[in-house]
This record gives structure tokens, C-alpha cells and sequence, in this order.
């Protein structure tokens, strides 16, 4: 099916899959706005509000691999209904959650719909659109919107939350999902599934979430004191579930992670930085959620525009990151990314209860920089250290870096930062600062002894072009 097929009506096609990108990065950072509310309504604490982020982060960041093989076993069409709707059930779910731990459950199937969305809106895009021109064209569009959700997510949120309360900001997915599950039969072609398509290592995928999942619940459980029984528990679940993962990918038929890939230090670097970026982003958003609306006492809105500095940057640089990429290769890119987050990450130092708003402001700033230099020259990185039949591979496997950074990140610095309203919180971000500036350094360290200087890639592999992908954040 060419573009030129009537069937295939390049407006409403790019609106259907662009909306499921949109819902699926907006969850990412419009719930952060409504966790103290949240917190004060469901009588939840830091530690629980963290899986509220976490639960939605782990499930998409387990499950993002098996999404594209399922995808591709069953029919990118299929798959992105079934998304949709498991997305849509999960967003009323969250709205009218009685308890904390119905709204945590809900925000896991949100992660599970988000998961088999993810990689079908690509897929989808790409298949409808054979024509190189016309399709880099779509992609572009598709990156362009899509990345609008991270900087639209604090602003959003703040508005709805401070207007109507918290539930609104599961509320507003749902006609937007009724009408994708409407157009999507309509409006995008459909493919024969491939049934020579790989399996999925049940093994290595049950071993990769049960991993992840007990890593964040051991930071959490450790960092507010819980039981230490359980805590060690947790980590021994935790070693033993990621060993039977990483075994399993090395003698699995159809492994959930790429071995052989991870092995080599060009492609392993870059997806090191994607994972820092996303720990430090999302770990630095949660904290300042709370402490902004805690104990700066800012309304919801307020906070949101707070945090504006910190997400505009990505999609104000993802251009200037592009160009500089294709003269320069992704290496100089990260470096310079990587250094400005560093300075932002020492501003930070400054701030204090009593310091005001300033220090933040610019640090903030400087991170967004930061982050929106990586975010596009980390992904060529990616692509250009893998060879050309396997760059959808790539691309998951950097989506999956980047949720378990998000994971991890609200779980590390939200057991760092303690419950607010005690001592240790009022004090929170300078410590965090310089945890985000150590990770930042060794960020840092890894770019330039692991990302290689040529525009080209190593071992021959033949670097991927005027590629755009959108930030999953």
C-alpha cells in the first residue's frame, strides 16, 4: 500500500498515531503535578506516591520489547487497538480509584497499554508510508507533536489540578482514546500479520519485570526504612530474577534482550546516557512536585509553569541536536548535553526554602539544555552503533533504557529526599544535586570513552540519516 492508496489519508492517519504517542508521554509527566493532591486525598505517602510514576514507568519499560514482537506477530492494526483500549480502561480505572493501591493498579495496565502503543504507532507509520521522502515527511510530524507532550504535561496537569482536582487528569484520556479506537479501523491500513515473526522468551521477559519491578521496590523499601527483612528479601528476588534474564538472553532462541548488542561498548554507551537522562529528569520532576507544592506551598498550576524550564528545551533543541549530529556524529552532542546538565546540576546546590525561586529557575534550565541536546544525537548513537536490519531493535531497546531510567530515578531520589515535611526533605534538592551531578559526570565519562568520534559507525555499520525520534520520556 503506497501513500498515493486512497485508503490511506495522510492527515488523519498522522492524528490517530500521534495521539498515542501524545497520551502515552503525557502520562509520564502530567501525574506528577497531581501527586500531592493525590497524596492529601488518598491519604498515600512519599513512599506509596512513588509507584504511582513507577508502577506506569515499570510496565512500560518491562514489556516495550515484547510489545514490538507481538506487534509484528499479530498485526500492527490489532495491536494498536488492543493498546488503545487497554489504555483507555486503565485511564478510567485511575479516575475513579477509590484507594491508592486501585490508582497504582490502574497506572500498571496504563504502563501495559502504553507498551503495546509504543511500538505499533511506528510501525503503523512507517508501513503507510513506504515512500523514503513521504515517510521521513511523517516522521518528522509525528516526532514534532508527539514531543509536545513532555513540555504540555506540568502545564496541563497544573491547570486541571488546581481547577478541577486530580481525577481530571485521568479523565481527559478517555474521549480522546474513544475517538482513536473509532478512527483507527478506518483510517489506518491494515497488514497481514507475520506469522514467521520470532516468539517472545516468556523466561527472560517474566525474569526481566520481576527484576525491575523488585530493583525499584528494594530502592523504595530501603530509602523510607521499611521492614529490612523484606528489603533484603527484595534485593535477593531482585539479583536472582535479573540473572535468569541476563541467562536466558544468551541462550534463548528469540531473546527479550539483545545480548549480543549489549556486549559492545558503542551501543551499550549511548543507552547508558539515555538511562542517566531519564533518572535524573523524572527523579529531579517527582521530588520538585513535591516540594514545590509542600513545602514552597505552590498551587498545582504554579509548579507546573516551575518546571517548564526543565521540559521545554527538549523540544526547543531536538533541531539544533539534529544538525549538529549529522556535522559533528552524536558523540559532541552528548558531551555538550552532558556538560550543561552537570552546571545545572550545581546550581541546584544553591537552592534553599528560603533562597526563593531563582537558583531553581536557572538550574532547571540548564538541565532542559542538557537533556534536549542527548535526547535526539543518543538515539543516532544508538542507530548508527547497529546494523541497518535491526534498528527497530535499537530504538526498543533505548525505549526501554529510558523507562528504566524514569523507574529507578523517582525511586532513588524519592527515597534520597525522605516524606515531606520532615527535616531531611526540607533539604532535599541540594543533596539531590549533587547525586544528579555525579551521574551526570559519569554520563560524561562514558560518551567520550564509549561513543566513537566518526559520523559513521563502528564495526563497519552503516549510519542511519536524518532520522528524528521523538523523546520517551
Amino acid at each position: 500500500m503506497t501513500e498515493s492508496d486512497p485508503r490511506v489519508r495522510p492527515g488523519r492517519l498522522l492524528t490517530v498515531l500521534c495521539a498515542g504517542m501524545f497520551l502515552v508521554l503525557l502520562d509520564v509527566t502530567i501525574v506528577n503535578v497531581a501527586l500531592p493532591s493525590i497524596g492529601h486525598q488518598l491519604h498515600a505517602d512519599s513512599a506509596t506516591l512513588q509507584w504511582v510514576v513507577d508502577g506506569y514507568a515499570v510496565a512500560i519499560g518491562g514489556l516495550l520489547l515484547a510489545g514490538g514482537t507481538l506487534g509484528d506477530r499479530f498485526g500492527h492494526r490489532r495491536i494498536l487497538l488492543i493498546g488503545f483500549a487497554v489504555f483507555g480502561a486503565a485511564s478510567l480505572i485511575c479516575a475513579l480509584a477509590p484507594t491508592i493501591g486501585v490508582l497504582i493498579g490502574g497506572r500498571v495496565l496504563q504502563g501495559i497499554g502504553g507498551a503495546l502503543l509504543l511500538p505499533s504507532t511506528m510501525a503503523a507509520l512507517v508501513d503507510a508510508f513506504p515512500d523514503r521522502a513521504a515517510q521521513a515527511k511523517a516522521l518528522g510530524t509525528w516526532a514534532a507533536i508527539s514531543s509536545l507532550a513532555l513540555p504540555a504535561g506540568p502545564l496541563l496537569g497544573g491547570l486541571l489540578v488546581s481547577g478541577l482536582g486530580w481525577r481530571p487528569v485521568f479523565w481527559i484520556n478517555v474521549p480522546l482514546i474513544v475517538l482513536a479506537l473509532v478512527a483507527i479501523p478506518v483510517v489506518v491500513p491494515a497488514r497481514p500479520a507475520d506469522r514467521q515473526a520470532g516468539g517472545i522468551d516468556i523466561v527472560g521477559l517474566t525474569g526481566f519485570v520481576v527484576g525491575l519491578s523488585g530493583l525499584v521496590f528494594t530502592v523504595i523499601s530501603a530509602g523510607h526504612h521499611s521492614n529490612p527483612t523484606l528489603s533484603a528479601v527484595s534485593a535477593l528476588v531482585t539479583v536472582a530474577a535479573l540473572g535468569i534474564a541476563l541467562r536466558s538472553a544468551r541462550h534463548s532462541a528469540h531473546p527479550i534482550l539483545p545480548w549480543d548488542l549489549l556486549r559492545r561498548r558503542d551501543f551499550l554507551s549511548p543507552n547508558v546516557v539515555a538511562l542517566t537522562m531519564n533518572l535524573v529528569f523524572n527523579g529531579l520532576l517527582f521530588v520538585s512536585m513535591l516540594y514545590l507544592q509542600d513545602v514552597l506551598h505552590y498551587s498545582p498550576f504554579a509548579a507546573g509553569c516551575a518546571v517548564l524550564p526543565l521540559a521545554v528545551p527538549l523540544v526547543a533543541l531536538a533541531p539544533v541536536s539534529g544538525r549538529l549530529t549529522a556535522r559533528r556524529g552524536p558523540r559532541t552532542a552528548i558531551a555538550l548535553g552532558c556538560g550543561a546538565a552537570v552546571l545545572g546540576s550545581l546550581l541546584l546546590t544553591q537552592v534553599r526554602p528560603s533562597s526563593g525561586i531563582g537558583w531553581l529557575l536557572a538550574g532547571f534550565a540548564l538541565l532542559g539544555v542538557g537533556a534536549g541536546l542527548v535526547t535526539t544525537s543518543v538515539v543516532a548513537a544508538v542507530v548508527r552503533a547497529t546494523p541497518s536490519d535491526r534498528s527497530g531493535l535499537a530504538t526498543g531497546v533505548s525505549n526501554t533504557a529510558r523507562q528504566i531510567g524514569t523507574a529507578c530515578g523517582v525511586a532513588l531520589f524519592g527515597a534520597i529526599a525522605g516524606a515531606p515535611g520532615t527535616p531531611g526533605f526540607l533539604h532535599a534538592i541540594p543533596v539531590l544535586a549533587v547525586v544528579a551531578a555525579v551521574l551526570w559526570a559519569v554520563a560524561f565519562a562514558v560518551t567520550l570513552n564509549g561513543i566513537g568520534r566518526r559520523h559513521g559507525s563502528a564495526d563497519g555499520v552503516s549510519p542511519v540519516r536524518g532520522t528524528r525520534v521523538p523523546p520517551v520520556e
